[in-house]
C-alpha cells in the first residue's frame, strides 16, 4: 500500500523551461488535474516534491519511514500504477536505464537501491512543453472519467444547446445561452466556473474551479483553463495553468500558458508556419532551437509575463518568466525572462517592477506574493541574466 509519494524532478526540469522555472514538473497541469493531483487520486496517498534547491522552500519534501518516489514527468496509467504498487523496499523501476520510481525511506540513486527492474511498458511522460497540449486530449478524457465516475452532474440551464453525453457541471457553475458540443470530447465545468452568454464550445474542454469564459468566445478542444483563469476570443488546444487572463478577442492555438499572465486586447499568436514546415522551439538545455516534430505550435509562456495591446507572436514563440512584451512587429521567437519591449530595443524588466505588479495582481485572485515567491523570482532573475544579451 502506498501512503506517501515524493515526486522528484531529476535532471528533467530544464527541458520544460520556462514552465518549470517557477515550479516542480508535477505541478504542471495537463488534462483537468496537475500531475501531482493525478497521483494523489490514483494512489489515494499524500504527495510532496523533491525539486531544485531554490524551489524547495515553497515545494518541500515531506518524508515518512516508507515513501514511494516517482519521477514528476510520468503520467499515471494502470500499468505504471500496478508496477509501482508492486515495489518492495529499496527496489526501483527503470526505463531505458533511467530511474522513474522507487520505494525507500529516503532519497536514493539507482546505484544505492538493493534491486531494480524494468517497467512493463513505456510510460507516458511530459518532457517538453509542446507535449502538454499534444497529449491534453488523452489526459483530459482520463481525468474526466476519474473525477466524474459514480457522480451526478448539476443540471444545465435550458438556455443552452448541448450535444453529446459527456458534460459534467460542478456545483455553483454558471452557463447561459451557449452551445456545448461534447461529441468530439468531454466537457468538464468546475465548481463556481462561469460560461457567459454566446460561447461556442467544442470538447474536449476543462474549466477548473472559478474559471471564466467571457462572452462570445469560440473554444476548440482539447483546451484546459486552470483555476481562476479568465479567457475570451478564439482558442484552440490551449492549456492555461492557472490565474491568467486573456479577456479580449484574438487567436491563440496549440499553446501552453503559465500562471499570472495577462494578454492585452488584440494579442494574437500564429500556430502554423505559412510554408507548413515543422516548428522549432527554443530549448534551454541546448541553448538553441529544437525541432518539435509538429506543424502546429503557438506560444509557450512562463509565469508572470504580460503583453501589450495588439501584440503579435510568430509561430513557436517561447516567452520566459516576468516579461512585458509590446511594440510593433513580431518579437523574436525566444524572449528571455525579465525582458521589457518587443523586437527592437529590448531592455530588462526590473525585478522590483515585476514584484510590484505581482503584489497587485495576485490579491485579485485572493492570493498573495509570499516571501518564498519573491525568493524564487529573485533567483530566476539572476540565473537567466545570461540569456539577456543586451546586458553584456
Amino acid at each position: 500500500m502506498v501512503n506517501n509519494i515524493i515526486l522528484y524532478d531529476g535532471d528533467s526540469a530544464p527541458s520544460l523551461y520556462p514552465l518549470t522555472l517557477t515550479k516542480p514538473i508535477a505541478e504542471l497541469r495537463i488534462g483537468i488535474l496537475t500531475i501531482k493531483e493525478k497521483w494523489v487520486k490514483y494512489l489515494n496517498a499524500n504527495a510532496s516534491f523533491h525539486t531544485s534547491d531554490y524551489l524547495s522552500n515553497k515545494f518541500a519534501p515531506v518524508l515518512s519511514d516508507d515513501n514511494v518516489f516517482i519521477h514528476g514527468s510520468v503520467l499515471p496509467d494502470q500499468d505504471v500504477i500496478d508496477d509501482i504498487r508492486s515495489l518492495g523496499t529499496e527496489e526501483g523501476l527503470l526505463h531505458d536505464g533511467e530511474l522513474l520510481a522507487y520505494r525507500a525511506s529516503g532519497i536514493k540513486t539507482k546505484e544505492q537501491l538493493k534491486s531494480t527492474k524494468s517497467l512493463g511498458k513505456t510510460p507516458k511522460r511530459i518532457l517538453h512543453p509542446e507535449q502538454i497540449f499534444k497529449q491534453n486530449q488523452e489526459e483530459l478524457i482520463k481525468d474526466f472519467r476519474l473525477i466524474t465516475e459514480g457522480r451526478i452532474s448539476q443540471k444545465i440551464s435550458h438556455t443552452n444547446q448541448t450535444f453529446g453525453e459527456d458534460i459534467f457541471v460542478e456545483e455553483g457553475a454558471y452557463i447561459e445561452c451557449s452551445v456545448l458540443n461534447a461529441e468530439p470530447g468531454p466537457i468538464y465545468i468546475g465548481k463556481g466556473a462561469k460560461i457567459l452568454e454566446g460561447n461556442l464550445i467544442r470538447g474536449a474542454l476543462a474549466m477548473c474551479e472559478g474559471s471564466i469564459l467571457k462572452m462570445g468566445g469560440k473554444i476548440y478542444g482539447a483546451t484546459t483553463l486552470g483555476p481562476r483563469v479568465k479567457f475570451c476570443g478564439e482558442v484552440n488546444n490551449v492549456v492555461v495553468q492557472a490565474n491568467s487572463n486573456k479577456g479580449h478577442a484574438g487567436y491563440l492555438g496549440n499553446s501552453v500558458i503559465g500562471e499570472w499572465c495577462n494578454f492585452g486586447a488584440g494579442t494574437i499568436a500564429s500556430n502554423m508556419k505559412n510554408n507548413y514546415a515543422e516548428v522549432k522551439l527554443w530549448d534551454y538545455t541546448k541553448d538553441a532551437f529544437r525541432n518539435t516534430g509538429t506543424q502546429f505550435c503557438g506560444l509557450i509562456m512562463g509565469d508572470h509575463s504580460k503583453t501589450g495591446i495588439n501584440t503579435m507572436f510568430n509561430t513557436g514563440t517561447v516567452v520566459g518568466v516576468g516579461c512585458n512584451v509590446f511594440g510593433a512587429g513580431y518579437p523574436r521567437t525566444f524572449i528571455p525572462s525579465f525582458s521589457w519591449g518587443g523586437r527592437e530595443n529590448n531592455v530588462t524588466n526590473k525585478l522590483s517592477k515585476c514584484l510590484e505588479v505581482a503584489s497587485v495582481m495576485m490579491p485579485r485572485r485572493e492570493q498573495e506574493l509570499t516571501e518564498a515567491d519573491v525568493n524564487i523570482l529573485t533567483h530566476i532573475f539572476k540565473t537567466t541574466a545570461k540569456n539577456r544579451k543586451w546586458e553584456k
